[in-house]
C-alpha cells in the first residue's frame, strides 16, 4: 500500500501531461476515516486487478489539503502505518472537471452515492458506487449498497474476493482500524455493528493475527479523534462544524472536544472568534462542548457568541426556552461580554437535536428581522441587524450581555417556534437551510456531538433486536458497460 500511495502523484502528473485517462476513487466531502481508507484501499485493489486498463488509478481525498490536519484520527492511523500525508492527493490538487471535459475521467464513489450540486456535471463519469447508506436515488452504474456499520467493510469484502496476496498488512490494518472505530469497538450494545462487519473483522484478524488488540487500537483512535491539543481556535471550530442560514443570518454550530472552561481560557479567544466569524461569513456561533466524567458519562456545555447583541440574545433565548427537547441550560460565568456560557443539564440533547431548534429560529428570524444586506457589516465582517451595534469590532464590546434582559432586549425579535420538527432529523445536502455550497465539509457521520451511539450510555438491546435493526440489504447492479472503468 505504501509504495502504491507514494507513486500516485507522479502517475497523475504523467497522465495529465500526456492527456491520458485517469480513474479517480473519490470519497465523500466529510472525508472522515471511513471515506479516506475506503478510497485508498479500493484504488489500491483496482490498480492491482485492472491491469488491462490504461487509466491511472488515483485515490482522491475530497477536501482541500489544508483541512486534513483537522481529521486527527486519520492522520494518526496513517502515521501508525507509516504512510506519509505528503503523498496523498486532495481535491484541490486535481481538477476533476477539467479531466471530465477532456473526456479523460472515470469515477468510483465510495462512502456516498450522490455528488453535490457543484459536482453534478461529473455524474456521467461515475462508473461504480460502493456505499453503506440507503440509496436516495438509483445511480446509473454498478452499485454495491448495503446497510453495514462501515463502508470499509464492503471494500474489505471486495478485496477478499480477489487474489489473496493483494491484501497486505498495511491495507488490512487501515481497514480494520476504520471498521473498529465506525462500529464502536464491535460492541453490539452500541447498535452499529452488523454480522457482515463482524465477519470481515474476523477475517482480517485471522489473516494478520499480529495486529494490535481491538481495545488498544479503539482507545487510541478515539483519543486521536478528539485530540485538539495541536489545533488553533479556528481549526478547533472547523473540525466538526455545521452551518445553518436564513435570508438574514448564518449561524455556525461547532462541536468542541474540550470542556467549556478550557475553551474560554484560550489566549486571545475573543479576537479568534471574531476573526473566525468574519472569515467564514457567520453572524453568530454556537459552540457545543462534550467531555466525559470519571464514569465515562457525557458532560455537555455550550456557548453562544456574536458581536451583535440582538443575535446573541435571540439565539440564547430560543435555546433557553427550547422544550423539544428541553436543554436544561444553567448560565455560567464568562470573561467576555460577547459570549454567553451554559451548562447543559440534558446530556442526551446532542447537536443533532439542537439543529432543528435553530433551524426553526432562523425561519422566524428571517421574517421578524428581515434580510440583512452585504453593506450592513461591522468592521468584524458579521451582519449588522441593528444600527446601534455598528461600532462593534473585534475587541471588547461596551455592552455586557449579562446586564440585559434575555427576553426583551431592544432589537431582538421575539421568537416562539411555530412548528416542531422530528428531533432525530439531521440536515443533509438538499436541506434548504444547510448551505449546499458551504466552504466547509459536512460533519462526519460518527461525530460524538452528532449523536454517538454511546451518547446515552449503552442501550439494553437484545441480539435479535440488533439483527433486525441492521438487517442488511445488498444491491449489486451491473453497469451498462462490461467494466467499471473506462477503457
Amino acid at each position: 500500500m505504501e509504495r502504491f500511495v507514494r507513486s500516485r502523484r507522479a502517475a497523475l502528473q504523467e497522465h495529465v501531461q500526456h492527456q491520458q485517462e485517469v480513474h479517480a476513487v473519490l470519497g465523500n466531502e466529510a472525508c472522515d476515516l471511513d471515506s479516506m481508507v475506503s478510497a485508498l484501499a479500493l484504488a489500491y485493489y483496482l490498480a492491482k486487478t485492472s491491469l488491462e486498463s490504461k487509466a491511472a488509478l488515483v485515490p482522491v481525498l475530497n477536501i482541500p489539503r489544508s483541512e486534513f490536519p483537522l481529521r486527527t484520527e486519520s492522520t494518526f492511523l496513517l502515521r501508525e502505518q507509516q504512510i506519509p500525508n505528503s503523498c496523498l492527493i486532495f481535491r484541490d490538487e486535481i481538477d476533476l472537471h477539467a479531466l471530465h471535459r477532456a473526456g479523460l475521467l472515470s469515477l468510483t464513489l465510495v462512502d456516498h452515492h450522490i455528488l453535490p450540486s457543484g459536482d453534478a456535471a461529473l455524474e456521467e463519469a461515475v462508473t461504480e458506487v460502493i456505499d453503506h447508506r440507503p440509496l436516495e436515488r438509483e445511480p446509473r452504474c454498478r452499485v454495491t449498497a448495503e446497510l453495514v456499520g462501515s463502508c470499509a467493510t464492503l471494500v474489505t469484502e471486495r478485496i477478499m474476493q480477489g487474489p489473496a496476496e493483494l491484501l497486505d498488512r498495511q491495507t488490512a490494518a487501515l481497514l480494520r482500524g476504520t471498521i473498529l472505530l465506525d462500529c464502536v469497538n464491535m460492541s453490539p450494545e452500541a447498535g452499529k455493528v452488523t454480522p457482515k462487519d463482524t465477519q470481515y473483522m474476523a477475517l482480517l484478524e485471522s489473516k494478520f493475527p499480529d495486529l494490535p488488540a481491538r481495545s488498544v487500537l479503539f482507545e487510541a483512535l478515539q483519543t486521536a479523534k478528539f485530540d485538539v491539543s495541536g489545533l488553533t481556535t479556528d481549526q478547533m471550530l472547523r473540525k466538526d462544524l455545521k452551518a445553518l442560514s436564513s435570508d438574514g443570518l448564518v449561524l455556525a454550530i461547532s462541536a468542541v472536544y474540550v470542556t467549556l472552561e478550557a475553551f474560554l481560557q484560550r489566549p486571545g479567544l475573543q479576537q479568534d472568534l471574531c476573526t473566525f466569524c468574519q472569515r467564514h461569513g457567520y453572524g453568530g456561533l454556537v459552540a457545543m462542548t462534550i467531555s466525559f466524567n470519571e464514569r465515562n458519562e457525557p458532560f455537555r456545555q455550550l456557548a453562544v457568541y456574536s458581536q451583535h447583541a440582538a443575535v446573541r440574545t435571540a439565539v440564547c433565548g430560543v435555546l433557553e426556552r427550547a422544550n423539544n427537547p428541553p436543554l436544561d441550560l444553567s448560565p455560567l460565568g464568562s470573561l467576555y461580554p460577547n459570549i454567553r456560557a451554559y451548562h447543559q443539564g440534558n446530556t442526551v440533547a446532542s447537536r443533532k437535536k439542537v439543529l432543528p431548534i435553530l433551524k426553526d429560529f432562523l425561519r422566524e428570524w428571517g421574517v421578524a428581522a428581515g434580510p440583512m444586506h452585504p453593506a450592513d457589516k461591522d468592521p468584524c465582517g458579521t451582519m449588522r441587524p441593528e444600527p446601534k451595534d455598528s461600532s462593534a469590532g473585534c475587541g471588547e464590546s461596551d455592552e455586557n450581555p449579562e446586564d440585559l434582559d434575555v427576553a426583551g432586549e431592544a432589537g431582538a425579535p421575539e421568537y416562539e417556534p411555530r412548528c416542531r420538527r422530528d428531533p432525530a432529523r439531521c440536515p443533509r445536502h438538499g436541506d434548504a437551510l444547510l448551505e449546499d455550497d458551504a466552504p466547509l465539509p459536512p460533519t462526519p457521520m460518527n461525530s460524538l456531538v452528532d449523536e454517538c451511539p454511546l451518547d446515552r450510555g449503552l442501550p439494553k438491546l437484545s441480539a435479535e433486536a440488533i439483527f433486525e435493526k441492521f438487517s442488511h440489504i445488498t444491491v449489486v447492479r451491473p453497469s451498462n458497460s462490461s467494466s467499471p472503468e473506462k477503457k
